[in-house]
């Protein structure tokens, strides 16, 4: 009775279940240690990749990193050609000043850069029109009178001369009421205004997409640049200010608004991409796709890094070379199997993140396998610091996957983690990082991530302040996880209101 028991017994327990009483399971998650963890870390997060900018050549240094690392654990390419590492191509954009700029009336052209500087926008943009709104207070941002409308909007200034949190507040809500285009008038210092165009004429990198002229801007002219003309036809910029909120006022003025970019092109980023073909016939035709962006937000120079004192450089050490150096050593592990996974596992690296989750997105768009043969995408962004024993997993609740990481997690005990839900909602993670860009193509997702810190997005995100052993326990969970889902008999099943949502409504 009791052999016909043990049979039984075996005979429900899943593949992967057997998988990890294998002797190769203990000696693979063995690999993941912590030691090994901070080493790579300190690589990827040195001073000498200059805060990995897309593009950079910190960047092409980290991606040909991961690359020979990919190469030397044994993985099949799965860029460019025969190569680990796939490109995709950029454009450098800086604003053609001598072309650019408002004219209002079919009078002179207020110069970009000298007359008119850009507070957020496309670098391109082709508009004319003559439904012009003056406002000079929220209580007149009616939809119904900003809709496509060339919105100025008198913009108050504190006493150093800058626009105050108000005044962005006034921009932002009318360009939210899909104005054409809002041109804020502020009485800003001299300072302030050197800042503007500075950054008005400095480059900008985007990708090779349609061209920007039906997009929207927010620019901001100065008071002495704009009263006179606004006075001829009966909107008196000095009695605005006195009596602000006032009556929004309509004024009949033709207006055009040119911005034309001085274009380069041959600029492009790497991911890195490499595979482990599985074990299973049929099923090493699907895929498991681990991922972490390798990107971070580069030096003081570009302006999206600020410097803290003496220190220009954004490592990023949790932004997210933590992740990062999770995905390699996941890699190393599943190749130190015994038992190669049924399911194929694609190891991805991606750039432009913090640009706007480019690479991932370029890589759903040009994968090396169908997309709708990935079964399942586990995407790991800021594992390296906060709680020693938690880490928040967004997007359990979409799919079947979320049960399956509850029961690896359980199945675990000695990793002393527990993988919690969302804690943050109203922030919208789930939008905001690459797995993103394979849920909305219909590929279930989880996301590892513990949240930001005082050092977010700061030079002071330094590898001194990783928790190796607690980030090295993580990835052991993931790997327990992606082994499970690579083994077992069925891929993971959406949520189907989720699906409806996130899939179909999404598109």
């Amino acid at each position: 009775m009791r052999i016909a028991i043990l049979l039984v017994a075996a005979s429900v327990i899943s593949p992967a279940s057997l998988l990890t009483q294998d002797g190769g399971v203990a000696n693979a998650a063995g690999s993941i240690t912590p030691a090994d963890y901070i080493r790579r870390l300190g690589i990827i997060a040195h001073d000498s990749m200059a805060g990995r900018d897309t593009p950079s050549r910190g960047l092409d240094l980290t991606a040909a990193w991961v690359a020979r690392e990919f190469e030397r654990f044994g993985l099949a390419p799965g860029g460019d050609g025969e190569s680990f590492i796939q490109r995709y191509p950029l454009r450098e954009l800086r604003l053609d000043v001598a072309q650019s700029g408002i004219s209002l009336d079919g009078g002179t052209m207020w110069r970009a850069g000298q007359d008119v500087v850009k507070l957020f926008g496309p670098t391109e943009l082709e508009l004319e029109s003559d439904r012009v709104v003056v406002v000079s207070g929220q209580d007149e941002l009616r939809r119904e009178d900003l809709e496509q409308a060339v919105v100025f909007v008198v913009t108050p200034t504190d006493g150093d001369g800058r626009i105050t949190s108000a005044g962005r507040r006034l921009l932002f809500g009318a360009f939210r009421q899909n104005a054409a285009a809002v041109i804020g008038i502020a009485d800003v210092a001299d300072s302030v205004w050197a800042r503007y165009e500075r950054r008005t004429t400095r480059a900008t990198i985007a990708r090779p997409e349609p061209s920007g002229r039906a997009g929207r801007a927010i620019l901001i002219v100065r008071d002495a640049t704009v009263s006179d003309a606004l006075a001829r036809h009966g909107f008196d910029l000095a009695a605005a200010r006195a009596t602000s909120p006032g009556a929004a006022q309509v004024l009949d003025i033709p207006i055009t608004i040119t911005l034309r970019p001085l274009e380069s092109e041959g600029l492009s980023a790497p991911n890195t991409v490499g595979i482990l073909e599985g074990g299973d016939p049929q099923l090493k035709n699907e895929y498991v796709v681990f991922s972490a962006h390798m990107d971070h937000v580069g030096t003081s120079s570009n302006g999206r890094c600020q410097a803290a004192g003496a220190d220009t450089i954004c490592n990023g050490a949790d932004d997210d070379a933590s992740g990062t150096v999770g995905i390699v050593q996941l890699a190393r592990a599943f190749t130190l199997l015994n038992t190669r996974p049924r399911r194929s596992i694609i190891f991805l690296t991606v750039s432009g993140e913090e640009r706007g989750l480019w690479g991932s997105d370029y890589f759903a768009t040009h994968p090396p396998v169908p997309v709708d043969q990935m079964v399942a995408n586990v995407n790991a962004d800021m594992i390296g610091r906060n709680w020693t024993d938690t880490v928040v997993v967004i997007g359990k609740e979409h799919s079947d996957l979320g049960a399956t990481l509850s029961r690896v997690n359980a199945a675990h005990p000695e990793l002393n983690m527990t993988a919690i839900d969302d804690i943050w909602p109203n922030e919208r993670f789930y939008f905001r990082s690459d797995h993103y860009n394979f849920a909305r193509r219909g590929v279930p997702v989880l996301f590892f991530f513990n949240g930001t810190h005082p050092q977010y997005h700061r030079p002071t995100d330094h590898v001194e302040l990783i928790d190796e052993e607690k980030a090295s326990r993580i990835v052991k969970l993931v790997f327990y996880l992606g082994l499970e889902i690579a083994n077992a008999a069925e891929r993971p099943k959406w949520n189907p209101e989720s699906y409806r949502q996130i899939v179909e409504e999404g598109r």
